[in-house]
């Protein structure tokens, strides 16, 4: 196997996106400064970088975790989340295939009230069955599942459920295809994962005990400041995979060859400003006064920049959030007339991508609160969200505290 003579100055890039992060202060609308904590996750340092593979994901969860046994876990619940994700873009890929039978209605709704895809109902049951088989997984909630049961000793495959499992420490919630609306005109779809610790006094003897059953799923009504690690996966022109630990946000890509995602970008930070916005424009009248009036300087250029702000938005998180990450803006779906509490759900969409968001140094927010900091009511909860760089996010929050 050939090593790269440019070891060095890999391992100097990576261990520099590893170290902890300094603590940095943001401003809520209100004006109240949240300080974030340095994490102390141990950096790992390549020292050899095969010229061939790089660093791929498995490479880069077993270096953390031989410096951090405290996560070791977690190595074995993301070797599941890769997996699953690499079956999920062959899924997706050839979806568009006649003999592929995945596009279209399932024909059920999911508890939100909307039609489920063929594609939500089989990546739904995909994450699933990877995630459990870790044995790894506490508590798991999904954008499709009702409510939570006991699936111990077999449940049938056909049940609406979100597995509990006595087994081990984490909670994971997910939204297994985010922007599935799209898929049949094949626009980038995605998958966000959040994974809490496990809560060990969630034990359930049988599926009848309601009191066990309530204890367990206040297991996954937490607020985003007690996210361990939030991922997603991107299926679009590459499959993207992109986590945080809590220290830094590292970006890897699927190289299609070996069958590995490879570590591209060891060290995400999305730029201060930018002039890009992504929100559903069409439904601007209907906006909070602030959200709409900041929203409508920027397009006009008298916002704080003085720039005139473009607009892309393709209505799928993901592939939103994604860009946002890598060019600056601004992504939001605020709440309007028709959804007063806003259109996305707090606990498998918000908080998941909140987390990776601040983590690459921008800001999330409702308007008025940080969207980290909200403990959820319920599994599918909604709330406003808007997230991006820092000074333009910034701007919206000053105009929400400026109108109270």
């Amino acid at each position: 196997m050939k090593f790269s003579a440019f070891a060095f100055l890999l391992t100097a890039t990576t261990a520099a996106a590893f170290a902890p992060a300094k603590t940095f202060s943001r401003q809520s609308a209100l004006s109240a400064t949240v300080e974030t904590p340095p994490k102390t996750t141990k950096a790992p340092v390549f020292d050899e970088v095969c010229d061939t593979t790089g660093v791929t994901l498995t490479r880069f969860m077993a270096e953390v975790a031989m410096l951090n046994p405290e996560i070791s876990e977690l190595t074995t619940l993301f070797g599941g989340i890769e997996t699953a994700c690499k079956a999920i873009t062959n899924l997706v890929k050839r979806s568009q295939l006649p003999s592929s039978e995945t596009l279209g209605l399932e024909g059920e709704v999911n508890i939100q009230g909307e039609d489920q895809k063929k594609l939500d109902v089989i990546t739904n049951d995909l994450l699933k069955r990877a995630l459990r088989f870790t044995g790894k997984l506490g508590v798991l909630a999904s954008e499709e599942e009702d409510e939570p049961v006991d699936l111990v000793g077999g449940a049938s495959s056909d049940a609406k459920e979100v597995i509990f499992e006595e087994t081990e420490k984490y909670v994971v919630v997910f939204d297994p295809l985010d922007g599935s609306s799209n898929v049949d005109a094949g626009i980038p779809t995605g998958t966000i994962i959040g994974i809490y610790e496990h809560d060990e006094n969630c034990v359930i003897e049988g599926g009848d005990d309601a009191d066990a059953v309530a204890q367990c799923l206040a297991n996954t009504l937490q607020a985003g400041t007690n996210l361990v690690a939030s991922a997603y996966c991107l299926y679009s022109s590459s499959t993207f995979f992109v986590l945080t630990l809590g220290n830094g946000v590292y970006m890897f890509t699927l190289d299609e060859q070996i069958g590995e995602f490879v570590l591209a970008k060891p060290n995400l930070m999305i730029p201060e400003s930018s002039s890009i916005i992504s929100f559903n424009e069409a439904n601007i009248e209907r906006w909070d006064e602030p959200m709409k009036n900041t929203v409508n300087a920027w397009r006009e250029g008298t916002g704080n920049s003085g720039q005139r702000y473009s607009s892309r938005y393709i209505g799928s998180m993901v592939g939103d959030v994604h860009r946002t990450l890598l060019y600056g803006g601004v992504f939001g779906y605020p709440a309007d007339t028709k959804n007063k509490t806003g259109k996305l759900r707090l606990l498998y969409e918000g908080a998941p991508m909140s987390f990776i968001m601040e983590q690459a140094g921008g800001l999330s927010t409702t308007g008025t609160e940080r969207v980290m900091e909200i403990t959820p009511d319920h599994v599918h909860q909604r709330v406003p969200i808007v997230m991006g760089s820092k000074n333009d996010v910034q701007e919206v929050m000053d105009a929400y505290a400026a109108a109270n």
